[in-house]
């Protein structure tokens, strides 16, 4: 129902728009919030640092686009034995490199390749040509339909998909085209539909808050509280609302627009004066209250100046449309064999797409040159961890496998009627619902978890650590408002006009004109409560050393600088040190573990010898200064020190005021710590 992000590049922000929130929308949330990736976390610091390393190594990936190859034509193989790393002395060759790819992502490489074949095949009997120059002129044309460099939108289409430049023109651009081709063209828009585009991108929009509930009598019980009064509207919103985009920015959502969604929520929205609360608005399932907070006048933008623009635009959306369905019909004509479900039906080859053979040689290529360097950094990492359990003369049993599934299990909420850990549930979660194999979970985040915590073993938990968590889940917080300016200058002259006015109206109208940060100046400077402890030291010891009422001077945090006024504390949590003492101490214990686990993974890394023949590069060994690291023979790196492990674990007890607040459970966070 929302269409404000395009809106934002194409008609720029208008004062006073809230960029939070999606209403409506059932997100799955962002992938690295999925429960087996929270608990990937240690792993992952093995492949992130492993991927920063290849990064380091290799630069910025390129960032012109290659034009396509014949996409008929298969690739010539290396052989299989051909070496593709040596990680201190052990060799890694093209055969298992191309056995893993093939493994963890042989059906999707082939999903593509079958698909490019249909598309080429169809191309050839029509007699349709897509050139390099076509696929050239296409990537020039997006760029600069969206105001983009073409190294920028190369760069930017590469961290998004996770491709590099030459994908991007076959595997996306081509198909793209071919496809648009064969459909012959597109239907010119109408007037109505370019009226009605131009209605949403210039016309008038509407500041908006909503509650999002699962019923119509608990959408009207919220109702009846928000008419009596209207200022607890935000607190409703963030206590009782489904719909956790805009609960967690009071409500917010992007300026309401029209022509993005359901007709009768956009007429109960624009029908609502400033101040104004709807009556329930159901959409789909879901039940909608809605507080207007202002409306936004129309962009001083003509059609005519835009016509052209709008009419691509449309034209662009009805020939993707025109595309997709001509190749959904194509690939339900075509008569495909698939080699790699049944190995004997298609006689060695991967795929028999209408007579044609895809064979093994060509996928096995596909999956290195598309994946092939993601994956072979797992597999040196995977080598430096067994050659450091070597030199220990450590080994993992399958009991110690089980053991950390099961405490996998445990800490995502697994548990029986008998109370202990669910495994098997927990396994279908991550097999069936998450899409990951068993075989990769075990070998790529259960297995280097067991042997990074055996490296580093015992961690030690202070009083100290304890006292700070308890401080941080359940004490006190600092109700302040946030100004956040990119200069001193400008934060030194944003404080004076606040220092003349220090009122939490005055702050936030300072936040919602002056602010660079789009969340502190869509809600007038309001930001979740401070907690003690966060990982932010010296915006805490300016937060907590206010009195209600108070202006701090200008706070310097990296490149940012933050001018705070303090509206009081929050109540600290009912809740005794020794009813939640070891509650703390285990995830205490297991965050500091986590950050020596990915600093011992470091260590493995800086003093190993690397030659990476697939990428080209080759790393020495680093001479370190001395000083062990706890439990693993290897010297001690500085390095940034990691915020306070101070949070407590997912399903702890924190009252749902914490929740509120913002606090990030520790399950959460990466094994550097920060917040």
């Amino acid at each position: 129902m929302q269409g404000s992000s395009q809106s934002g590049e194409r008609g720029g922000m208008r004062s006073g728009e809230q960029p939070i929130g999606r209403p409506l929308a059932r997100w799955p949330g962002p992938w690295w919030r999925r429960p087996w990736v929270r608990e990937a976390t240690v792993a992952a610091a093995v492949v992130v640092a492993a991927l920063g390393w290849r990064f380091a190594a290799n630069g910025t990936r390129e960032a012109v686009a290659k034009p396509p190859r014949d996409p008929a034509a298969a690739p010539v193989a290396p052989p299989a034995d051909e070496l593709v790393a040596m990680v201190n002395g052990a060799e890694i060759r093209r055969g298992q490199l191309a056995a893993e790819c093939l493994a963890r992502h042989g059906r999707s490489v082939l999903d593509s390749l079958v698909n490019k074949r249909i598309i080429s095949q169809a191309c050839r009997q029509r007699g349709i040509v897509v050139t390099d120059k076509d696929v050239d002129a296409e990537i020039d044309a997006m760029t600069k339909r969206f105001n983009v460099p073409r190294d920028k939108w190369i760069e930017m289409i590469g961290q998004e998909r996770g491709i590099v430049p030459r994908q991007y023109a076959e595997e996306i651009v081509w198909p793209m085209l071919a496809l648009r081709r064969l459909a012959q063209g597109t239907a010119d828009p109408s007037e109505e539909e370019i009226a009605d585009l131009f209605d949403n991108q210039f016309g008038p929009a509407v500041k908006a808050r909503i509650i999002v509930t699962r019923s119509g009598g608990e959408a009207e019980a919220l109702r009846k509280q928000a008419l009596a009064a209207p200022d607890e509207f935000g607190a409703l919103a963030r206590q009782y609302s489904i719909d956790v985009g805009s609960a967690s920015a009071n409500g917010w959502v992007q300026p309401v627009r029209r022509h993005t969604g359901e007709p009768a929520f956009e007429a109960v929205v624009f029908g609502l004066a400033e101040g104004q609360i709807s009556p329930v608005v159901q959409v789909a399932d879901q039940f909608i209250v809605v507080k207007c907070e202002g409306h936004l006048p129309a962009a001083e933008v003509k059609l005519a100046d835009v016509r052209k623009q709008l009419a691509a635009e449309i034209a662009e959306r009805k020939s993707r449309e025109t595309a997709t369905t001509l190749f959904r019909s194509l690939r339900e004509g075509a008569r495909v064999t698939d080699g790699l479900a049944d190995p004997r039906a298609a006689a060695g080859a991967a795929a028999v797409v209408n007579d044609e053979v895809v064979s093994l040689d060509e996928l096995r290529s596909a999956c290195i040159d598309r994946h092939g360097a993601d994956v072979l950094e797992i597999l040196v990492s995977r080598t430096l961890i067994k050659q450091a359990l070597d030199r220990e003369r450590i080994s993992i049993t399958q009991a110690d496998v089980d053991a950390e599934v099961a405490r996998a299990a445990e800490a995502l909420g697994f548990r029986g009627a008998d109370g202990r850990p669910d495994v098997q549930g927990w396994l279908e979660r991550v097999t069936r619902e998450e899409r990951v194999p068993m075989q990769h979970y075990i070998e790529d985040v259960v297995q280097p978890t067991v042997a990074l915590k055996k490296l580093v073993g015992t961690v030690p938990v202070t009083r100290e650590d304890l006292d700070k968590a308890f401080q941080a889940t359940f004490g006190p917080r600092a109700r302040c408002r946030m100004i956040v300016l990119d200069s001193q200058r400008r934060a030194q002259e944003v404080w004076q006009l606040a220092r003349q006015q220090p009122t939490a109206e005055r702050i936030g109208d300072l936040a919602e004109r002056y602010s660079v940060d789009p969340t502190t100046r869509g809600l007038r400077g309001e930001v979740p409560p401070l907690q003690r402890y966060g990982g932010q030291p010296a915006l805490e010891r300016e937060a907590f050393a206010l009195q209600a009422g108070e202006l701090s001077g200008v706070i310097q945090i990296a490149d940012r600088f933050l001018v705070l006024f303090c509206e009081g504390y929050t109540e600290p949590a009912p809740v005794r040190f020794e009813e939640v003492r070891d509650e703390l101490y285990d995830d205490i214990l297991e965050k500091k573990q986590r950050i020596e686990m990915a600093r011992a993974f470091s260590h493995l890394r800086e003093a190993a010898a690397i030659d990476n023949h697939l990428a080209g590069t080759s790393q020495s060994p680093v001479r370190a200064p001395a000083g062990p690291v706890a439990g693993v023979g290897l010297p001690e790196v500085p390095g940034v020190l990691p915020a306070e492990p101070n949070a407590a674990r997912m399903g702890s007890r924190r009252g749902a005021a914490a929740t509120d607040s913002g606090v990030v459970p520790a399950s959460l966070e990466a094994p550097g710590g920060g917040r």
